[in-house]
């Protein structure tokens, strides 16, 4: 099985469980929470083939996506208050799977022939429109528009992305890199409390 794939699937299985936690703690019963779970999980990517208008659209024509996210309800509903107990690791897999669906959305973007620019654009869409979704749904105010560095750390990652790929860079070795500095980033951001300056009350 390909990393990069098989990375792809535990960041997606970290993105479910933590639309389902969201859910849990909203009292929604637990159809709600698996689909709060999807939404997070596959919101981006389905988002950005459309946009692209790529089909099938890429959950629908690999089950194994699904199945993984299914498989996060029980375990989430399982585990309960013990999963606080690996919130450092939970967050290392979220920071991966970001960095990782930022690579594939603008790998796929690139395919399709847009400039590097709305390339970018479809990698931080793959990225954070299903935590987006999945703050909306449980009412609360999206994580990325009110605290912490996490869509600017995905389009620096972009960057970073595609100069790798301007300088010839083993992919491997690109992959490495790009999410090397948005890991990077997050942690920094969220271990000093950095965040994008506020927007000042008009």
């Amino acid at each position: 099985m390909d990393i990069i794939y098989l990375l792809d699937l535990i960041g997606t299985f970290v993105f479910a469980i933590s639309g389902i936690r969201l859910a849990g703690r909203t009292d929604m019963d637990i159809f709600g929470a698996t689909v709060v779970g999807f939404v997070t999980a596959i919101g981006g990517g389905t988002v950005r083939d459309l946009l692209l208008n790529n089909h099938p659209i890429t959950w629908m024509a690999d089950m194994t996506y699904p199945l993984v996210i299914l498989a996060a309800v029980p375990f989430t509903f399982l585990m309960g208050k013990k999963l606080n107990n690996f919130s450092k690791t939970l967050f290392i897999f979220d920071t991966i799977g970001i960095a990782l669906f930022t690579i594939i959305g603008m790998e796929k973007a690139l395919s399709f022939g847009l400039n590097p620019f709305m390339a970018g654009m479809m990698g931080m869409i793959s990225a954070v429109v299903g935590g987006i979704t999945r703050d909306v749904l449980c009412r609360e105010i999206p994580l990325i528009f009110r605290k912490e560095i996490y869509a600017t750390a995905c389009l620096l990652g972009a960057v970073i992305f595609y100069l790798g790929i301007e300088l010839g860079l083993p992919d491997n070795l690109n992959y490495l890199i790009t999410t090397t500095v948005i890991i990077t980033i997050r942690t920094v951001s969220v271990k000093w409390n950095l965040s994008l300056p506020k927007m000042r009350k008009v």
